[in-house]
This record gives structure tokens, C-alpha cells and sequence, in this order.
């Protein structure tokens, strides 16, 4: 079983795995369209079985469904009966065409929704707002000081915003504790923009999305083609460039996965949490009741160092 880390530089211990509940929205928001309708029972189950397999770390946001996302986990814990000292729960800010100062009014908002569960991770969604970088962690650290939120990130940074952030924090005496970005093994660029190589240095966990590049790393694509066809018009194109350059790689995930008794897409999750040491966690998506059990089941084996070498020679093509 793999060990929970730490996030950053804090005493807050997350799951190597998390859970990310952006489609939770219920048709709110602006994405609301996007996502699947996911009836209470199933978010409850999903949650049940997250906690039982260890699971500890639950991501969501603003952008969300604007609240909608944050009160359906919030539902679910309390469901479950899983108190907030039990989680850790990152949300984020959503910045566009916004001032740094609108955190003071939100963040009441999100700590409503969450409905007495903590901020302990909060966010910058993206780099781009209406107000300086230095001006956005002046006021992520105002939250902090307040006792509003326990530690404090961002979203979608690259390596030199990332460095300018954590300087500017660090004049205020507050920790840059995460940047989440996209990240798997079909989307490995960070391991060649700096941005890896500079949380490393910064000792800033990567918080990687999209682990398993929308079902590509399962497996099921290549097996079944015809599954594309109910998938967006974008994801199709995206999928479609790279299912013939996986085969190879999803080929390595199945044969290994064999030797432990997993699926392709636990060995791909098992990877990125351990490849770079304790640098990267990751918060896959869960919309069913099988994918947070097979989420949580992907940290209850270890892969050895030949195997993690293996992986990452054939996912070379993707750097």
C-alpha cells in the first residue's frame, strides 16, 4: 500500500491518490453541460469506496457548478459519516476577469458550501485575472492569516509563474504547498518546460488532472474504438492522435499490470504517483462506483524499478 505524503511544505498528510469531483456539477455552471448526470446514490458509493480504499484527498472547485461540485462531496461525506478531520479538501478560486480582492467575498462562499469542512488546499485556478501575481498571493496569504484556509496554490501555472509565486508568498512567510496541472503518461511535458524539475526545487506538490488522459490509459479505447463515438467532438480528436502512438505504451500497462493483478489504468496511476518520488499526487475523476474502487485499488501494489524504467522508456515518444 502506498503511504500517504505530504503536501509541500505543511504537516498536512494527503493520499497518493485523490479524487477529483469536477463533474459533480448537476448541469451548473458554465461546464455544467459537459457533465454526466451522476444521481446521489452513485456520489455517495463513489465516496464510500474512495475512503475504504484509503483515499483521503478530495479536489474541487468553484468553476464547478459554482457550488454545486462542493456541496454534492460535501453531501456524500456526511452521508458516509466521514468527519473533516478525516479529509483533506482542496477548492480554488476561479480568476478570470476577476480582481484578487473578490477572494475576501468568495471564500465565504466556498467555506458555506463546504458546509463545516475545511479549505485545506486553496487555489488559483488559473494564471489569469485582473490583478499581479504579486497581488494574488498577498491575498492568499491574507486567507491564511485568518485562519481561513489552511495552506494555499495554484492551477495551471507554468514554471516561471510558479517561481514567481512562491517567492512572493515566501516574502509572507506562507508556503506554496501545490501547483495542480495536466499530467499522465500520454501528457508528460512538464518533465521537459521546467515546471516538474521547478516544484522539485521549490518542494511544491504537483497536483496532476487528467491521469489518465480521459480513459486513453485503460485500455478500453483501444480495445473497443466504438466507445469514441459517444465521446465530444474534442476529446475525439485528441484521443484520436494518440491512440495509435499508445499502443505500445497501453501494451506495457496491460503486461505489467498482469503480474500484479490490475487494470492498465491503475499501473499508469501507480506510475505517476511514484515515478518522481513523493513530487506528484493525483486526482483522477470518478463518475461510477468501479472507477473509485479501481482509483483507490491503484495504490495497494508496488511497482518495482525496472517496471517504473520500463514505463517510462516506452512513454518516452509523449515527452
Amino acid at each position: 500500500m502506498l503511504e500517504k505524503r505530504t503536501l509541500g511544505k505543511t504537516d498536512i498528510k494527503v493520499s497518493p491518490i485523490g479524487i477529483g469531483v469536477m463533474m459533480w456539477m448537476q448541469g451548473k455552471g458554465l461546464m455544467g453541460r459537459m457533465a454526466p448526470d451522476i444521481s446521489e446514490e452513485v456520489r455517495n458509493d463513489i465516496i464510500k469506496e474512495s475512503f475504504t480504499g484509503g483515499i483521503n484527498f478530495f479536489d474541487t472547485a468553484e468553476f464547478y457548478g459554482f457550488g454545486k461540485s462542493e456541496t454534492n462531496l460535501v453531501k456524500a461525506l456526511k452521508t458516509n459519516g466521514i468527519d473533516d478531520k478525516d479529509v483533506i479538501i482542496g477548492t480554488k478560486w476561479a480568476p478570470v476577469l476577476r480582481r484578487a480582492r473578490n477572494m475576501r467575498r468568495t471564500i465565504n462562499n466556498r467555506i458555506r458550501y463546504l458546509d463545516g469542512y475545511t479549505i485545506d488546499l486553496y487555489m488559483i485556478h488559473q494564471p489569469i485575472s485582473l490583478s499581479l501575481i504579486k497581488t494574488e498571493m498577498k491575498e492568499l496569504a491574507r486567507l491564511v492569516e485568518k485562519e481561513k484556509v489552511r495552506s494555499v496554490g495554484i492551477s495551471n501555472y507554468n514554471a516561471e509563474q510558479m517561481r514567481k509565486a512562491h517567492e512572493e508568498l515566501e516574502k509572507l512567510g506562507v508556503p506554496l504547498v501545490a501547483n495542480q496541472v495536466q499530467y499522465s503518461l500520454v501528457r508528460r511535458n512538464i518533465e521537459s518546460n521546467n515546471i516538474l524539475d521547478t516544484a522539485k526545487e521549490l518542494d511544491v506538490t504537483i497536483t496532476a488532472y487528467t491521469p489518465l488522459a480521459g480513459g486513453l490509459l485503460t485500455g478500453k479505447l483501444h480495445n473497443n474504438p466504438e466507445v469514441m463515438k459517444n465521446k465530444y467532438v474534442m476529446y475525439r480528436m485528441v484521443a484520436k492522435r494518440d491512440m495509435e502512438k499508445s499502443i505500445p505504451l497501453v501494451e506495457t500497462l496491460t503486461e505489467i499490470g498482469k503480474r500484479h493483478e490490475v487494470l492498465p489504468g491503475q499501473v499508469a496511476l501507480n506510475w505517476l504517483v511514484t515515478y518522481h518520488g513523493d513530487t506528484v499526487v493525483t486526482i483522477p475523476g470518478a463518475t461510477k462506483t468501479y472507477q473509485a474502487k479501481e482509483n483507490a485499488g491503484a495504490m495497494a501494489f508496488n511497482l518495482s524499478k525496472a517496471e517504473l524504467e520500463e514505463i517510462a522508456e516506452v512513454s518516452e515518444i509523449f515527452l
